[in-house]
């Protein structure tokens, strides 16, 4: 039960982040500040919640065989999504504004598929199950819950849902379909705590450092293809100290954990 309320304490906040781009009108500047504070938070995870830990736990090898497979996923995945929307797909950064920015500074022609948002969520969720399983185990290793890390969390997942929804829905998908997506990803977190918490408690720890690194691979692949890019194309200035001060939030709540 513990298990599972972490994994749903953790994704529950990408819906609060989808809720506030759809039903608030967010100035993008704001949107892009989140998002690199995000970006870094997320930064800090994975060096330190995930990755450290994983090599630390399981060794070098299945850490970097995982790191590797989380990226390739990641950009397979968004490789696919842009085959299937328009090339020129408008990023988030630009979308609460109904703007017409495109990916690389080109200009496309109007509302997009959502593409940009729908490869932050395919992030999520790569990340995010991965994440999950990580924190069912802890439960099961007798740590309880880790209030520094569901916090780490929590902010890491606000914007990664606030910009991503904000992308879809100027993109024109509806309400159904967005918090479909986002509670679809909630739902499969939580059952991925449940899941590291009855049945992986026994698993060797190289295997668990390969579960743990496919997130961290995944991530920064996302970071590096959505997150970072659209919060520097809105704001070229204060996107690097932005993603700073986020990085070195999560890794005070690393070290106070």
């Amino acid at each position: 039960m513990l298990a599972g309320i972490s994994g749903a304490i953790g994704a529950s906040t990408l819906l609060i982040g989808a809720a506030i781009a759809f039903f608030v009108k967010v100035p993008k500047g704001l949107v892009a500040a989140i998002m690199a504070f995000g970006a870094g938070v997320l930064i800090s995870a994975l060096a330190f919640e995930l990755v450290e830990e994983a090599n630390a736990d399981g060794g070098l090898l299945p850490t970097v065989l995982g790191f590797i497979v989380g990226a390739l996923i990641f950009v397979a995945a968004d490789w696919l999504i842009a085959r299937r929307g328009k090339p020129e797909r408008a990023r988030a950064s630009d979308a609460t504004s109904g703007g017409s920015g495109a990916k690389g500074g080109s200009k496309g022609s109007g509302s997009d598929s959502g593409g940009g948002g729908a490869a932050i969520a395919v992030g999520a969720l790569i990340d995010g199950i991965p994440e999950s399983i990580v924190l069912g185990l802890s439960v099961a290793g007798g740590g309880g819950l880790s209030l520094p890390i569901i916090a780490a969390i929590a902010i890491s997942n606000i914007p990664e849902g606030l910009s991503s929804t904000a992308d879809m829905k100027s993109g024109g998908k509806k309400a159904g379909y967005i918090f479909g997506v986002w509670g679809g990803i909630a739902l499969a977190s939580t059952a991925a705590a449940l899941i590291g918490n009855l049945l992986l408690a026994d698993t060797p720890p190289p295997v668990i450092a390969f579960v743990t690194t496919v997130a961290a691979g995944g991530i920064l692949a996302m970071l590096s293809n959505t997150m970072i890019p659209e919060a520097f194309q809105r704001d070229k200035v204060f996107t690097g100290l932005v993603a700073a001060l986020g990085f070195v939030t999560a890794f005070a709540l690393h070290e106070i954990g």
